[in-house]
């Protein structure tokens, strides 16, 4: 049996290289791309050996002095530790339980609209906030909120009497977060779900209207069933990016008077690392934060799996 295996093993193998000859061009195509994972993914994966050393810009990497996991053990027993997952978590789960369903149902929304000219309107005004920088939009909401004379606080001083100072006041920090990623990014967050509603069988809309469902028994007992696979893949995503709040973002709107509620592990890495030159310690909290992502990934897709959906893996 083990003469015999060999030269099946071979024949494997040519004939893969066969195949990846015959479909030279889409394999010309994969390059690029493939290219920039391994440049600017992969090789600076390297780099996390800083967060095990003492990292010093003129002994580099072989000349720093390593400290193993005393940069971890300075992260977890420090002062910032539960203030930075208290705020992380909380935008991200705020994120979770209302912007991950936003582009589901604006999606749903989207489906039932059956004049095509009204459609096609519709969802190019909601794809075009996706394309404006968190610059301008920063720039919006400070136009729109400021306590002098944003439209906004106008509106909300008219009705309640009271002066709600919303960019500066911590309690309003993650609200206003989480209310931009809404309106940014729902609408361009549609497109994954109408890709997945255009593949909805006809017949099972046909067949439910027979049974005499309206137009909301369709929605909830034909086409939810029918792409929640989709809606559980782009869930175990956002599982995994739970401590990934963004950068920019939250840069962008914090200030003197919100940052014990606006300090997140991403503004804390670039604060630390970059402005403070603790390269070795910003890496460690980064590699933590991965970490955690990725055991929240496959926890997640695991899970899926248990439940009977496909998953990820």
């Amino acid at each position: 049996m083990a003469k015999n295996a060999q030269p099946v093993v071979a024949g494997n193998r040519k004939s893969l290289w066969k195949q990846v000859y015959q479909q030279k061009g889409l394999y010309l195509l994969l390059l690029p791309g493939l290219i920039y994972l391994i440049v600017f993914k992969y090789i600076p994966m390297l780099g996390v050996v800083i967060a095990f050393q003492n990292f010093s810009p003129f002994l580099g990497f072989t000349g720093s002095p390593w400290v193993g996991f005393d940069q971890f053990k300075l992260f977890f027993t420090g002062n910032d530790f539960w203030m930075l997952m208290r705020n992380t978590l909380g935008i991200s789960l705020l994120n979770l339980i209302f912007y991950f369903p936003a582009p589901i149902i604006l999606a749903l929304f989207l489906n039932e609209i059956r004049c095509s000219w009204y459609k096609r309107l519709a969802q190019t005004l909601v794809y075009i906030p996706h394309f404006i920088s968190f610059v301008i939009v920063a720039s919006l909401s400070y136009t729109l909120f400021n306590v002098n004379d944003g439209i906004i606080h106008e509106i909300l001083l008219a009705i309640t009497g009271k002066n709600i100072d919303i960019l500066s006041k911590p309690q309003y920090f993650w609200g206003l977060i989480v209310g931009q990623s809404i309106w940014k990014e729902s609408g361009y967050g549609t497109i994954v779900f109408l890709a997945a509603l255009s593949g909805v069988d006809v017949q099972l809309y046909e067949a439910a209207k027979v049974d005499g469902a309206g137009r909301w028994r369709l929605m909830w007992h034909v086409t939810l069933p029918a792409i929640k696979s989709t809606i559980v893949i782009m869930l175990i995503m956002r599982v995994g990016s739970l401590l990934n709040t963004g950068y920019e973002q939250i840069f962008l709107m914090r200030n003197s008077l919100n940052v014990s509620k606006a300090e997140v592990i991403d503004t804390y890495v670039y604060t630390r690392g970059i402005s403070g030159g603790q390269y070795s310690y910003s890496t460690a909290v980064g590699l933590f934060k991965s970490i955690v992502g990725m055991v929240m990934v496959l926890s997640a897709d695991r899970l899926a799996k248990k439940m009977g959906e496909s998953g990820l893996y």
